[in-house]
């Protein structure tokens, strides 16, 4: 008896996905419907999710195997445990140094997840906690791990071009957010002037894996009359933490 709240459908994904790396690029379609005894119809329907979702791919001969998007979990699913203990480790330096609050964060399609943070001692309470989500284009920490997108795919993530204003000063349309990103790319860091909060300035910098791909981004938070004074330092500080937690 399957338990309280279960759900076949996933149940029956989850049983594809481990057959499939049981037996990568051997099995087609037919030979999968087989061993699992699930119907022609329903096995295309499947895999055809499964495909798209970038958990599987089909292969040149028809056959399947383990797509990129569950090789990016496991990455990403052992490097969590890396870098938020070097996080941890390393943030309070650099907020030794500059007194302001860091945060650390990931970047899900249009939005930051927010996953640890080392407080300064400013009074300030900020509009984000770990465990939080964020739009991206609103603040530095997003805008630095968006800046590895094309120009294409930005346009699928903000399809209707013109951005959601967390406050007057955020970036409001698709073209001007590219502009900001290529020049994040080309400097190494993005700033932020009260795009998120009225009152806040954030600059962020990129972290990256072994495989040189832009895992994640930290930023330091502070209040807009601390930022003339602090600016250049916390770039300096921000872009030496995102070293540090770099792999590669």
């Amino acid at each position: 008896m399957a338990p309280k709240y279960w759900v076949p459908a996933l149940e029956r994904a989850n049983i594809i996905i481990e057959l499939i790396a049981q037996f990568p690029s051997q099995l087609r379609l037919i030979d999968i419907s087989n061993k699992l005894e699930i119907n022609k119809s329903s096995m295309y329907s499947l895999l055809h999710t499964l495909e798209t979702m970038g958990w599987i791919k089909k292969d040149k001969n028809e056959t399947y195997s383990l797509g990129p998007v569950l090789g990016s979990f496991a990455s990403a699913y052992y490097r969590q445990f890396d870098i938020l203990e070097t996080f941890s480790m390393e943030a309070g330096k650099a907020v030794e140094v500059v007194d302001e609050h860091i945060q650390l964060g990931k970047l899900y399609d249009a939005e930051v997840f927010y996953l640890a943070r080392e407080e300064g001692s400013s009074p300030a309470r900020l509009v984000t906690d770990p465990g939080m989500r964020f739009p991206a284009h609103a603040s530095a920490i997003g805008k630095i791990q968006l800046m590895q997108h094309t120009y294409e795919r930005l346009h699928e993530l903000f399809p209707e071009k013109d951005l959601l204003k967390k406050t007057e000063n955020t970036v409001g349309h698709i073209d001007e957010l590219w502009k900001q990103l290529q020049q994040a790319a080309e400097d190494g860091y993005v700033v932020e002037e009260q795009e998120g909060s009225l009152g806040f300035c954030c600059v962020a910098a990129p972290i990256y894996n072994q495989e040189e791909q832009l895992i994640a981004g930290v930023s330091f938070t502070m209040i807009a009359n601390n930022w003339p004074e602090k600016k250049e330092l916390a770039t300096g500080e921000i872009m030496k933490l995102a070293k540090q937690l770099s792999t590669n």
